[in-house]
């Protein structure tokens, strides 16, 4: 296994993004990682803050030299397996359970020098009940023990490796087979339709009044 070493972990961070990312900028390889116990400015996408109780989620985000142009998916679907069978992935980035989220994938990188950070924030042992109420209304938690997170985190690189190396086909066909937005109808910024599906270049196929059209990138939400 390639990812996950060298691993720098930290009992409190501001963002293992932001520090993997000083990493990746400083020539770190491939696989590099930043783990923490805790984060104090932890960001899911379109810049909202990503919060867990110290100690009882995963937090990482690993370097990835040479980036597949579908690495968020490829985590998803690892994120998913670790999580189980009923676990669904809402494209392009969130991993849901029974409709809520437990676990968010934030890539950031340059591709024109040929890295991305992988941030990966996965409920492991979060009790939902403890949350913010605004917070444990849209979360979910795997329901694990504390001591749980260093045998998921190993689990979780090795089902990522698998990912990352996985012909494209197999990797899209696997992540409709948990495609949590089918046949839902889905709204982003500029337009709603009905999700209908993954198509062979990984983008969002949504039917529209106007007609088909594929997301390749963008926040989508639920109707």
């Amino acid at each position: 296994m390639t990812l996950g070493l060298p691993r720098v972990h930290y009992r409190v961070v501001d963002s293992t993004n932001a520090r993997a990312r000083s990493l990746a900028e400083r020539g770190a390889p491939h696989g590099a990682m930043v783990t923490a116990r805790a984060q104090s400015a932890g960001r899911g996408r379109q810049g909202r803050t990503w919060s867990a109780p110290p100690g009882q989620a995963l937090l990482c985000s690993v370097i990835v030299r040479d980036p597949p142009r579908l690495l968020p998916l490829a985590a998803g679907i690892a994120v998913a397996e670790e999580v189980g069978s009923h676990a669904l992935v809402k494209w392009p980035n969130d991993v849901l359970l029974e409709g809520r989220k437990v676990a968010g994938i934030l890539v950031e990188g340059r591709p024109q020098e040929g890295w991305s950070v992988l941030g990966i924030g996965l409920n492991v042992a979060v009790r939902v009940d403890e949350l913010p109420r605004d917070v444990a209304e849209r979360a979910a938690s795997m329901g694990r023990s504390p001591r749980e997170l260093e045998p998921t985190l190993e689990r979780l690189l090795g089902r990522l490796e698998t990912w990352l190396a996985a012909p494209r086909e197999t990797l899209l066909d696997r992540l409709r087979d948990r495609d949590a937005l089918l046949g839902h109808r889905v709204r982003w910024y500029g337009g709603s339709g009905e999700a209908a599906g993954i198509d062979s270049a990984g983008r969002l196929v949504v039917v529209t009044d106007a007609g088909r059209l594929g997301l390749d990138a963008g926040e989508v939400h639920l109707v």
